[in-house]
This record gives structure tokens, C-alpha cells and sequence, in this order.
């Protein structure tokens, strides 16, 4: 084996997930790179996930199992980066699963390509999972132009910000850490890096395979915790530092992608019968008003946009009516006609 080939670290979060993990470590066992180690943090399961953990183990010098009592996903992967000594970093949730080939072909594009992040795109698997239509391309991005598809979003090479879907350079990451004790941490550890990296390159290529809620529908108490404690203040805190970063144009379209996200949100809760977390997502968008009135004036927004906002604000019963009339009707007709 070649001495100067990089060592790639894969940080695995497991918390009871027995029935899974053996699918998500046999698939980096099958890894087709080499050198590569991967390291298990057992956040204090109550299955038989840390006796796996520990059989994978044994005998496998690779392998390094961490067993802590539970933190979140946060804390799991804050664990794993403490000891990680790769010169690459890279993520899966012991529940998914990736492709033979995804941590060669991601380092292989870095190399080739001189980028620090490779991100590639993702399929979902289970009930509810969206059609893909990869291409196969690969495109090599300055930090600008990431930053751009990860805050305004593209219909076909679109940069999510769960950290499974990329692999890091250590020397983006290393001052970086997960938010503890908070979901949806990815929000902020993945603006961090780009921001941090001068060049990035996407593979548009499924390497990782992502389970859709395993667990069935999210429990509609957890939901409203998650959005308002957590995916809210985060989706906040991004538009804020991106404009500390002096990106106050890309904070602009951060912040516009945030509050038509809020109306995506506030039908879902009308939709789960969560009739007072809309009620609360409106009121915080009422208080808003100003600034969401600033940023809609902005060249990108677009004028559908303008008006469901506007009309969400002003008489927020009728918009989710008009919605659903729309999702019922329209959305049907014109999938017949095309």
C-alpha cells in the first residue's frame, strides 16, 4: 500500500438501531478505498446495538467503538471527531447505508480537482421517498459558487446540508464542532465548512442511501420542539453569520429561503391538525413583517412568492384553503397534460 495515500475517518453514530447497523457497516467494510478507519459511537443504546458494535470490532484494527451515554447525534459525532486521525472526515448514520465505491470516488474528485468538500447526491429509501435523476456530472465549485446552490437551492445538483452527503478535508473542519443537545445541527456545521472551503466539487452520482422515517411519522410534540427550538433558531443563525461574513446579498437570499420554508411549514402543521403550532408560526412571522418585506423586494424573489406570502400574512386560513385547492386540482391537471 501506497504510504502517501490519504486516511479517510468515518464517524458512525449508532443509538438502538440493531436491525440496521449491520446493512450500514457491511457497506463500509465493502468500501473499495483503503486507507480507511471507521469509528462507532454507541450514544447509550438500550438494544443490542453496543454488542454489535463491539463484534464489528473485534479482530478489525479499523474499527474503533465508543460507547457514552446519550447526548444526540450532536454530541455522537463531537465524540467520534475527538479521536478521528484522518486527513478526511466523513459521516453516516449507522441506519443508512452507501455505495461501494462513494469514499473513493469523493476523494478521488478532492484530489483530482484540488477541493476540500466533496458532496455528492443522495437516494431515498422508504415510504414517501422522492424520485432522483442523477447524471452522472461532475462540477467543480469556487466558494462562491456552493454557497450559492447550498443557500438558493438547484433543481438537479442540489447541496443538502446533512453532513452524510460530503466528505471534509480535516483541515476545513478542524475547528468545527457540532451544536450539542440540538437536532438539525447540520444546518450550521455545514454553512461553517463551505464558507471555510475555497473549493468544493458535487458529484451528482446516489453514493449515499438515506432511510426516510424509519420510525414512522414524526410524533407531532417532537415536531414542534424540533422546528421551534431548533431548525428555526438555526435557519436564523445562518442568515446572520453569512452576513458577518460580509455576504449580505447571499444572507438576503438565506433569509428568503427561510420564510418561504416557514409556509411550507405551516401547512404541514394544518395538515398534521396542529392547528396552534401554525397559529405560533404565523404569529413569528407577523412579528417579522418588516424585515420578510425587505427581502421580498429583493431581484430574486419571485412574484408567486410575493403574493402567497403576502396573502399568508394577511388572511392565513385562506392561504392554506388556496393550497390545498391548488394540491387537489391543479397539480393533477397539469401531470395529465404533460
Amino acid at each position: 500500500m501506497k504510504q502517501d495515500k490519504k486516511l479517510i475517518s468515518v464517524i458512525v453514530t449508532a443509538y438502538n438501531i440493531e436491525q440496521y447497523l449491520p446493512r450500514c457497516m457491511d457497506s463500509l467494510l465493502a468500501q473499495t478505498y483503503q486507507p480507511m478507519e471507521i469509528i462507532l459511537v454507541d450514544d447509550g443504546s438500550g438494544d443490542r446495538t453496543p454488542e454489535l458494535c463491539d463484534r464489528y470490532a473485534e479482530g478489525n484494527a479499523d474499527i474503533h467503538v465508543i460507547h457514552k451515554e446519550n447526548g444526540g447525534p450532536s454530541d455522537a459525532r463531537n465524540a467520534g471527531l475527538a479521536i478521528a486521525r484522518g486527513d478526511f472526515i466523513g459521516y453516516v448514520d449507522g441506519d443508512d447505508w452507501i455505495e461501494p465505491d462513494m469514499y473513493e470516488a469523493m476523494l478521488t474528485a478532492c484530489e483530482e480537482r484540488e477541493a476540500q468538500i466533496a458532496i455528492c447526491s443522495y437516494r431515498q429509501v422508504g415510504e414517501g421517498a422522492e424520485e432522483i435523476h442523477p447524471t452522472g456530472n461532475i462540477l467543480t465549485l469556487s466558494r462562491e459558487e456552493t454557497l450559492e446552490y447550498y443557500i438558493s437551492g438547484d433543481a438537479q445538483y442540489h447541496i443538502y446540508h446533512s453532513v452524510w452527503s460530503k466528505l471534509f478535508d480535516r483541515n476545513v473542519i478542524k475547528d468545527i464542532r457540532f451544536s450539542k443537545g440540538r437536532k438539525s445541527e447540520d444546518i450550521m456545521y455545514t454553512t461553517w465548512a463551505l464558507t471555510k472551503a475555497s473549493k468544493c466539487v458535487f458529484l451528482d452520482t446516489p453514493y449515499y442511501n438515506y432511510m426516510v422515517d424509519r420510525s414512522g411519522s414524526i410524533m407531532n410534540s417532537r415536531l414542534h420542539e424540533r422546528r421551534f427550538r431548533d431548525e428555526i433558531p438555526f435557519w436564523k443563525e445562518q442568515a446572520q453569520y453569512l452576513r458577518s461574513m460580509g455576504m449580505g446579498q447571499l444572507a438576503d437570499k438565506a433569509e428568503y429561503q427561510f420564510y418561504r420554508k416557514m409556509l411550507f411549514y405551516y401547512v404541514d402543521f394544518r395538515d398534521r391538525g396542529m392547528k396552534d403550532s401554525g397559529n405560533e408560526l404565523m404569529d413569528f412571522l407577523g412579528k417579522e413583517k418588516k424585515e420578510i418585506k425587505r427581502i421580498y423586494q429583493g431581484e430574486y424573489a419571485a412574484p408567486g412568492d410575493k403574493a402567497r406570502m403576502k396573502l399568508a400574512l394577511s388572511w392565513p386560513e385562506a392561504y392554506y384553503r388556496i393550497v390545498k385547492i391548488y394540491d387537489k386540482f391543479i397539480i393533477p391537471l397539469r401531470q395529465h397534460k404533460d
